[in-house]
C-alpha cells in the first residue's frame, strides 16, 4: 500500500488569492496537481489531496488515514502553532507525517516561530514555496522506500 494524503489546513483553499507575496499565486487547485504528478511519478499508487479549516475534519483525516496510508504531508497552517489535539493525533496514527509551510514561519511573525507539531513529524520543510510540498513527496518516497 502506498497510497499518500496531503492535508491543508485553514485558509489554504484561498491559495492564489490570499497573500500572494507570502503564498505566491499558483492556485490550492493546481498545487494538488502538482503533487498529485509527482506521486505517481515516484510510484505511489494513490496521492488524495485533502483541505478543511476545520480542526475536527483533519484530525478525523489523520485518524482514518492509519488504516489505508503510507504517510500524510500536512501543512497545518495556523493550528501549527497552537493544537495540541492535532499534535496528539499525529502521534497516535504511526505513519510518517512531514509538516510543510509555504512560507518561512521562522522569518515571520513570532507566533508562528513554535510548532507543536514537529517535535512528532518525520521532518518538515518550510520556506520553499510550493515546492515544499513536491520536495515533501520526495522525502516520503525516500522514506518508503527504507522500510521495505
Amino acid at each position: 500500500m502506498k497510497n499518500l494524503l496531503v492535508i491543508n489546513g485553514p485558509n489554504l483553499n484561498l491559495l492564489g488569492e490570499r497573500e500572494p507575496g507570502t503564498y505566491g499565486s499558483d492556485t490550492y487547485e493546481s498545487i494538488c496537481s502538482e503533487i498529485t504528478q509527482k506521486a505517481k511519478e515516484l510510484g505511489f499508487d494513490s496521492c488524495e489531496c485533502f483541505q478543511s479549516n476545520h480542526e475536527g475534519e483533519i484530525i478525523d483525516r489523520i485518524h482514518a488515514a492509519r488504516l489505508d496510508k503510507c504517510g500524510i504531508i500536512l501543512n497545518a497552517g495556523a493550528f501549527t502553532h497552537y493544537s495540541y489535539a492535532l499534535r496528539d493525533a499525529i502521534a497516535a496514527v504511526r505513519i510518517p507525517v512531514i509538516e510543510v509551510h509555504i512560507s518561512n514561519i521562522c522569518a515571520r511573525e513570532d507566533f508562528r516561530h513554535t510548532s507543536v507539531i514537529a517535535p512528532v513529524c518525520a521532518g518538515s520543510l518550510f520556506g520553499f514555496g510550493k515546492d515544499g510540498y513536491l520536495l515533501a513527496v520526495q522525502a516520503m518516497a525516500y522514506k518508503m522506500d527504507q522500510t521495505k
